[in-house]
């Protein structure tokens, strides 16, 4: 029974992230998290998550502010919590002309701190380089993990860096102006996914009813004296 129970849970958590997956289809740089099963030192099921880092699609919006990067790495920028890492580029000005996220936060250049963009043409090279009537500015913080790294998501698309964190060397860059990244999510195989899960669970919930069927005739019939 305790099995059972332990793979209900299991499968409950599987649904909750195929479920929040899929409301973030369309959210922009959102990166979709995969469940699996372990066994715990009792033998138990229990389930890990795991963030799936392959890119989406890009979709050219034509917006100067608009950025994405091709290949890993990760844009900075400074919230409340500390730094955090973001695939979603979709930026803007704030009140002081500071380059900030869709929640205000700052985005970070490489001298840890925010960029302040004048009135002019404003360009973005492949490396980052933040600049406005051909004068440089600032180059954009960029950095990525280490393969295997576990990212954690934290508020949709904010990431929190891990100790792995290392600064991407701007000849390596592929930072695209005027594009958004989508999301990352397969919506079909989402959906599949949890209508297996679905299947597994009313297996699950099956075995657990006939245990306790059967754990309920050992303790009232074959106990009952004759």
């Amino acid at each position: 029974m305790s099995s059972a129970a332990a793979a209900l849970q299991m499968l409950e958590r599987r649904q909750a992230v195929l479920a929040n997956n899929l409301a973030n289809a369309s959210t922009r740089g959102f990166k979709a998290e995969v469940a699996f099963a372990r066994l715990m030192d009792n033998a138990l099921a229990a389930t890990d998550t795991a963030v799936n880092l392959e890119a989406g699609s890009y979709t050219q919006t034509h917006n100067p502010l608009d950025l994405a990067i091709e290949g890993d790495g990760f844009f900075v920028v400074r919230t409340p919590g500390g730094e955090r890492f973001v695939r979603n580029g979709t930026f803007q000005l704030n009140a002081d002309r500071q380059l900030v996220d869709a929640k205000g936060n700052l985005v970070l250049g490489e001298d840890g701190n925010g960029i302040t963009i004048p009135a002019g043409q404003l360009e973005i090279d492949a490396s980052g380089q933040v600049s406005v009537n051909g004068k440089p500015l600032q180059r954009l913080k960029v950095e990525r993990v280490a393969p295997g790294s576990d990212l954690q998501h934290e508020g949709g698309t904010h990431f929190v860096p891990d100790a792995s964190r290392q600064v991407v060397p701007p000849n390596e860059r592929q930072v695209k102006q005027g594009f958004v990244e989508e999301s990352n999510v397969n919506t079909l195989s989402a959906m599949t996914d949890m209508i297996s899960v679905l299947h597994r669970y009313s297996a699950a919930q099956k075995v657990l009813t006939n245990l306790d069927a059967a754990r309920e005739i050992a303790v009232t019939d074959l106990a009952r004296p004759v």
